[in-house]
């Protein structure tokens, strides 16, 4: 039951590395409230479905050649 459940939670360092931007930047976006996340014992942690949801609503598709 709780295998599930931590699989899915994921570290700064693991997401940092992840979106291949820095472990400051991770930083900054979770304190401008772009980046879901969870506090969990005080510890930082990521829900990989919402990285994915936020990584939907960040990229665009390439504009039709005109």
């Amino acid at each position: 039951m709780f295998g599930s459940i931590s699989d899915n939670l994921i570290t700064p360092d693991e997401l940092a590395g992840f979106l291949r931007i820095s472990k400051s930047s991770i930083y900054r976006l979770v304190d401008e409230r772009k980046l879901p996340f969870c506090k969990v014992g005080g510890s930082l942690r990521f829900r990989k479905n919402d990285i994915d949801k936020y990584l939907d609503d960040v990229c665009f598709e390439p504009r039709a050649k005109r």
